[in-house]
């Protein structure tokens, strides 16, 4: 071989300087054995530059993979691994587009995942059912096919809707290369060219490499995304774990503050203050009829019919529910007794821990106010039993008064102290409600309440029925929604005079009601003369005094005669000349006498009602004096 083809070699000559040295020894008329033998050497020399082409083409090839598999190695994100790859392909195979598909094992097809170079949307969203058009084949049998001219060639299996979208992109060259992990197909990654083009072996090498490395990434891509699916479910489960630890740390803080005020004896504002401690916010405690039992903080009031309609979902379902500006309540009750409900008004909304915890403290709450409603009607028996006693107190089976002074000390009610009996008549109203009612209030004030006689009576420690009467016949009627009377008498002290002042309680209620005052209380004095009638022990000077007291005054400091003046002058029929003329002074002296009485007893003293009253009590007066 010629020295030439050595220098060609090194330069890298192209193909057709090789024909040089055989043109020139032909010539200058060289033999034609040497010309033969450099025919040889070109021969040689074209075979080892192909071989050292190649070589350099395997060498970039393997160069490009191994900046591929770096490239790959360094993504984690499936998207971006997928992107990477068939723009790779693209790049080394020279074509004008790289696409890739991936298998669907629910839906037993492969469909088109990432493109490089794609114009057409028909073609990027095309799916491919195993062993339809190339890319089918290549997924069903785990080989790579090519083509130069796909429309043209019978192996494989054309549909129309293949057809249409490699038509529309414009396709007719195609390599399809198996995506494969272990004996698993994944995928197929294509080369492609819009004109025909015959793929080479080294192409189809090229390509199944590239896609072992793709396939390897995809796979690494995989568990990575799998490896952060996992470790965010292990977030959240240490999360959920966290949270759930501190609900029971709540829900174990909650429970110890609610054991805590049951067992000092605390009430249902001192649960209902538990609650507010642990959970926050405003707290509203109501009774079984809506009404506010107690409140913690300054929570507003929701609509009664809202409020009615979520405690009746409450106690449907035994969870919390929405009341009105999205406040959480919950009924209390203990089986199928209602004792009211717990709302709660916060800020933030109660999860499901929050929301275990004020139901819990409904149950706490029920159970409380069970105990002392037992406790209560138990005591309301034996102040009852006392009550029935004491009133029934002249007969000759009687207990002693000193007994029953002694059992009414025990429970708190000194009967030596003056006491006032009032009884009541509520007709429209629940029996039950009312009585609690009574026995609520008698508790507060240290007296006894029962049902005596088909009527509640009270004795309470007082020394003003009148204004105890009132009191307590404006809170019963707010309490049981009717119109209530109320009948006082006394004040008595000790024992016996229990039985005479409740009979007189009881003529002054009989009094109101004949009287059409329902849903008013007075004492017996303050009916007039009526009282003094229906008053099984009249008290004629407390009458006197009451209605003449006075004008009695006012002579008795100014040694004048207003109250003879106010006798004649009704005895003589109003007449101010025959008063005058009785009484022996002129009618101007009348008429200042009648003005001063007016100033002292009300303007009103003439009207029909005041003018009998006076007639009765001058009467009582003249009588009781001896006049």
């Amino acid at each position: 071989m010629s020295t030439d083809y050595l220098e060609l070699l090194a330069r890298d000559a192209s193909a057709v300087e090789y024909e040089a040295p055989v043109r020139e020894a032909r010539a200058g008329g060289e033999p034609q054995a040497v010309v033969e033998q450099l025919e040889h050497g070109k021969l040689l020399a074209l075979r080892i530059r192909e071989s050292l082409i190649d070589r350099r083409r395997r060498e970039d090839d393997l160069t490009a993979l191994s900046d591929t598999a770096y490239d790959l190695a360094r993504l984690s994100d499936l998207d971006a691994v997928l992107e990477a790859i068939v723009h790779r392909a693209r790049q080394l195979l020279h074509t004008d587009i790289t696409y890739l598909t991936m298998n669907d094992p629910d839906g037993g097809d492969t469909y088109m995942r990432v493109t490089d170079g794609s114009t057409s949307a028909r073609f990027q969203q095309v799916r491919l059912a195993m062993g339809e058009g190339l890319g089918g084949r290549v997924a069903q049998n785990a080989m790579p096919y090519s083509t130069p001219s796909y429309f043209t060639d019978a192996r494989f299996n054309h549909t129309t809707a293949i057809d249409d979208a490699v038509a529309e992109e414009g396709l007719v060259a195609i390599l399809g290369v198996p995506l494969q992990l272990g004996a698993h197909v994944i995928g197929v990654l294509y080369a492609a060219n819009r004109s025909e083009r015959p793929f080479s072996r080294s192409e189809v090498a090229l390509l199944s490499s590239l896609a072992a490395h793709a396939a390897a990434a995809i796979d690494k891509a995989r568990l990575l995304a799998e490896a952060r699916s996992a470790l965010e479910e292990l977030r959240t489960a240490n999360l959920l774990l966290s949270q759930r630890g501190r609900s029971v740390e709540r829900a174990s803080e909650a429970h110890d503050l609610m054991a805590q005020v049951v067992l000092r004896g605390g009430g249902v504002e001192d649960i209902g203050a538990a609650i507010v401690e642990v959970l926050g916010g405003t707290l509203v405690v109501l009774d079984d009829e809506g009404r506010e039992l107690a409140s913690i903080g300054s929570a507003e009031r929701d609509d009664p019919q809202l409020v009615s309609a979520a405690i009746a979902a409450s106690r449907a379902s035994g969870r919390c529910a929405v009341c009105p500006d999205d406040a959480r309540l919950v009924a209390v009750t203990a089986g199928q007794q209602g004792f009211g409900a717990l709302v709660l008004h916060r800020d933030q909304p109660l999860d499901d821990a929050d929301q275990r915890i004020l139901e819990r403290a409904a149950v706490v709450t029920a159970l409380l106010l069970l105990s002392l409603r037992s406790g209560v009607e138990a005591e309301n028996r034996v102040r009852g039993d006392l009550l029935d006693d004491l009133l029934r107190s002249s007969g000759d089976d009687a207990e002693s008064p000193s007994s029953l002074t002694e059992r009414a000390r025990r429970l708190g009610c000194d009967l030596e102290q003056p006491h006032v009996v009032l009884v009541v008549a509520a007709e429209d109203a629940d029996r039950q409600r009312t009585l609690e009612a009574t026995a609520r209030i008698a508790t507060r004030a240290g007296g006894l309440s029962a049902s005596f006689e088909g009527r509640p009576v009270l004795i309470l420690p007082d020394s003003d029925p009148a204004s105890r009467a009132r009191s307590l016949a404006t809170e019963l009627t707010g309490t049981v929604g009717c119109p209530v009377t109320v009948g006082a008498a006394g004040p008595s002290q000790g024992v016996g005079a229990l039985s005479r002042t409740h009979a007189e309680a009881v003529r002054c209620l009989t009094a109101l009601r004949t009287l059409g005052r329902d849903g008013d209380g007075a004492a017996l004095h303050e009916l007039g003369f009526v009282g003094l009638v229906l008053g099984e022990e009249p008290d004629v000077p407390g009458f006197v005094a009451t209605v003449l007291g006075p004008l009695l005054d006012y002579d008795r400091r100014r040694s004048t005669g207003l109250v003879a003046t106010l006798a004649a002058y009704f005895d003589n029929g109003a007449s101010l000349a025959r008063t005058g003329e009785a009484l022996h002074v002129h009618v101007n002296t009348v008429s200042q006498r009648l003005d001063r009485i007016g100033k002292l007893i009300g303007r009103d003293w003439q009207d029909p009602d005041r003018r009998l009253e006076l007639q009765v009590a001058l009467r009582l007066h003249r009588v009781s004096s001896g006049r």
